[in-house]
């Protein structure tokens, strides 16, 4: 018989202690890609409150040198073809508006003898078939023309003060559904055509040097 000693009732007695590394694992590995995922979250955050910060607009940086001081902005006269009696009013409206806004340094007169002169003509203002399905026309376009006539009565070759004087044609192409009647798609599109022409014929006056 083997005796062993009672050990005292007092004594700490031990209990081992197992650790379950695969568990320990786990949580380590999901807490991190948690931290990742918030992380990326805020990274996304972040960049959609920069970019609501922005104003983007459809025209380049405004470039005006500081010594013109005044523009004249000539009636843009419709000489099209076919002519849309709301097109030239507006376009000539809604133009004078956005220097205004845009290139307020500049005073506007009435007259050309100011700084720069602008003038311009509608000169093209037709439809064609863009898009046939099944032997038929499923899409029309219209397209538009403005040329205008720059000068530069500060330095009409540019060297010194920009720009030199110049004419250009500005174009831009509108579609729609072939089922629409001509008056509905002129009645539909004219806001669109009077913003984005005025666009184009802002950035060529302020931006295309």
């Amino acid at each position: 018989m083997i005796l062993m000693n009672k050990p005292p009732e007092n004594a700490i007695k031990y209990q081992p202690k197992y650790v379950n590394y695969m568990t320990e694992s786990y949580h380590t590995t999901t807490s991190g890609k948690r931290i990742k995922f918030l992380s990326f979250i805020v990274f996304l955050f972040s960049v959609s409150v920069a970019l609501s910060s922005c104003k983007i607009y459809s025209f380049k940086d405004v470039s005006i040198p500081s010594q013109v001081k005044s523009i004249h902005i000539a009636y843009i006269e419709n000489r099209a073809r076919l002519i849309n009696p709301q097109l030239a009013p507006q376009l000539n409206d809604k133009l004078r508006q956005k220097i205004n806004q845009q290139a307020s340094k500049l005073a506007q007169r009435e007259t050309s003898d100011a700084d720069y002169d602008v003038s311009g003509t509608i000169t093209d203002y037709n439809y064609t078939t863009s898009g046939i399905s099944q032997q038929q026309a499923s899409s029309n376009r219209l397209n538009v023309t403005v040329h205008l006539v720059f000068k530069n009565h500060l330095d009409p070759t540019g060297k010194t003060v920009a720009p030199a004087d110049f004419e250009a044609d500005v174009t831009r192409n509108f579609d729609f559904a072939a089922t629409l009647s001509i008056q509905d798609a002129e009645a539909q599109l004219l806001p669109t055509i009077v913003s984005n022409m005025t666009d184009e014929i802002f950035n060529k006056l302020f931006s295309n040097w």
